[in-house]
């Protein structure tokens, strides 16, 4: 009803609504730069493709944190510093036991993140530096409540965090109760670093804003939760994933090419295509899809890989959309035994650390963020007393 009015509107007060914020700058930031255009991806200086074939995450969190690597004291140190912020506080895990088991996943993590608040370490009067004492501890704590959750709503025994290794064999290890192979904690590594950060998302945007009212770094990434939860920004994935699981019930029937031209027909959207800022290939897709066919080989889902790619090529020749992030990284999930439900805590876990990083620059050169809106309905309207409406 309102869309209509717009056309009432002094256009000389208000020549444009830029919708969704499109095309607006609202933040400087040395976090990240996209070139939607090249399909390149750039973390504090430093391209995705080189990230992903030499960083580790640990050393990707220091990087965004600080806008530069670490020296390997440095590094030793931040590995020091997560595995011993891993464990949870009791009331935290409480709740984590105690809640419905049915809950969405996401629903869960963003309470227990708001929860940790409670307990945040103690301050040193340095903001820097307690802004980045609050990064580690979520980054570290973040996988151990993904993990607690899912074993506890399966009705198995929670694994303790280790007091050793990488958060990538960390997490595989208390989700799974047993130590993860070389090549699955490699690949969780490199799926935890091409989801670090990724420029001025709704995300973002929520924990910069949060932090713009000078509230704290923990209900920043609580907000920041909660936008991701939605289905349009961090759960795609787990929409391509239960895609694949229902071709997957036509068995030997399957047909990825004539079930995508059905989808297109009937106008429905295909989750996992198409990005608000590239117009190419999704450079973080172009590693997952590698990753992808050499998982699928070697866990027995080579027909969930083939099928990707038919749906891939079918919508290239369509539609000309290619993939994003969240296309192939479900396949990678999926192989690698995390169900689907869990894939935008995933994401979660990798993106506090961007997520941070941006708290920690806007505190730093701070303003608080409020922008107009365009009022389109009525004005100066007469009262009715309750009687006669």
């Amino acid at each position: 009803m309102a869309q209509h009015n717009l056309d009432n509107i002094d256009k000389n007060e208000y020549p444009h609504i830029n919708r969704g914020l499109d095309g607006i700058v609202a933040f400087s930031t040395t976090k990240s730069f996209i070139d939607g255009q090249k399909g390149e991806l750039i973390y504090s200086g430093y391209n995705i493709d080189v990230l992903a074939d030499k960083a580790t995450f640990e050393e990707v969190c220091f990087l965004l944190w600080n806008d530069r690597l670490p020296k390997k004291t440095e590094l030793e140190d931040l590995k020091n510093k997560l595995i011993a912020q891993r464990e949870l506080p009791k009331p935290v895990l409480n709740y984590i036991t105690s809640t419905n088991k049915e809950a969405e996943p996401m629903s869960v993590l963003r309470t227990a993140v708001s929860m940790l608040a409670d307990f945040e370490t103690e301050k040193t009067g340095d903001k820097s530096k307690d802004d980045r004492n609050h990064a580690i501890a979520m980054t570290a704590q973040i996988p151990t409540i993904i993990a607690a959750f899912d074993r506890a709503r399966k009705g198995k025994e929670i694994v303790s965090p280790l007091k050793e290794g990488s958060t990538a064999f960390n997490f595989l290890y208390m989700l799974n109760g047993k130590e993860p192979g070389e090549a699955a904690e490699q690949t969780m590594d490199l799926c935890l670093i091409l989801h670090a950060e990724h420029g001025m998302n709704a995300s973002t945007f929520t924990s910069r804003t949060i932090c713009a009212t000078e509230s704290d770094m923990f209900s920043a990434v609580t907000g920041a939760i909660g936008a991701l939860k939605g289905p349009l920004h961090g759960g795609a994935n787990t929409a391509v994933m239960n895609t694949l699981l229902e071709l997957e019930k036509d068995g030997e029937k399957a047909d990825a090419v004539a079930f995508t031209k059905k989808k297109l027909e009937n106008k429905e959207k295909m989750m996992g295509f198409g990005h608000r800022v590239y117009k190419t290939f999704d450079p973080r897709a172009v590693h997952l899809r590698k990753m992808s066919k050499k998982l699928s080989e070697e866990t027995g889902h080579v027909k969930l890989y083939e099928w990707s790619e038919d749906m891939l090529k079918t919508m290239k020749e369509e539609k000309d959309i290619d993939p994003n992030v969240d296309f192939f990284s479900a396949t990678v999930y999926y192989s690698i035994g995390i169900q689907p439900d869990l894939f935008t805590c995933i994401f979660t876990m990798s993106r506090v650390s961007g997520w941070s990083a941006h708290y920690i620059e806007q505190s730093e050169n701070n303003r608080l963020v409020r922008p107009r809106a365009l009022y389109i309905g009525e004005k100066n309207l007469e009262w009715t007393p309750v009687e006669e409406r």
